[in-house]
C-alpha cells in the first residue's frame, strides 16, 4: 500500500485511493468519526476504546474530519447507502423471524 503524509496533520496518512487513515494503523478516520458519532464518544472515551490510538493520533483524526467534514461526510454517506443496500439484497434475517419457541 503506497502512503503519502500530509503535512498539516502529523498522525494522518492518505492511502492510494486517498482515504485518510490514523498513520501507523489501519483506522481510517471515517470510522474513527463514525464512532465518535454513534456512540457520542469524548476523545478520552474514543482512546480508552481504541487505546492503540495516541490522544494525539485521535485528536489529529478529529481535526482532520472537521476539516474535510464535507468530503468525508460525502464518503460517510456513500458508507451508509451502501450498508442498507446490502441489508436489503440479503433480505429477512431466517433468526430474526424464527417463531418463537415455548419451552417445554
Amino acid at each position: 500500500m503506497s502512503a503519502k503524509a500530509t503535512l498539516t496533520y502529523e498522525h494522518i496518512q492518505l492511502d492510494a485511493n486517498g482515504v485518510p487513515f490514523v498513520a501507523g494503523t489501519t483506522m481510517k478516520v471515517v470510522e474513527l468519526v463514525m464512532a465518535q458519532a454513534a456512540y457520542g464518544w469524548s476523545p478520552e472515551e474514543l482512546h480508552f476504546q481504541h487505546p492503540y490510538l495516541t490522544l494525539g493520533q485521535i485528536h489529529a483524526a478529529l481535526a482532520y474530519y472537521y476539516d474535510h467534514r464535507g468530503a468525508l461526510d460525502a464518503d460517510i454517506a456513500k458508507r451508509s447507502l451502501l450498508v442498507e443496500e446490502f441489508r436489503h439484497s440479503a433480505g429477512p434475517s431466517s433468526i430474526a423471524h424464527r417463531p418463537n419457541q415455548s419451552p417445554t
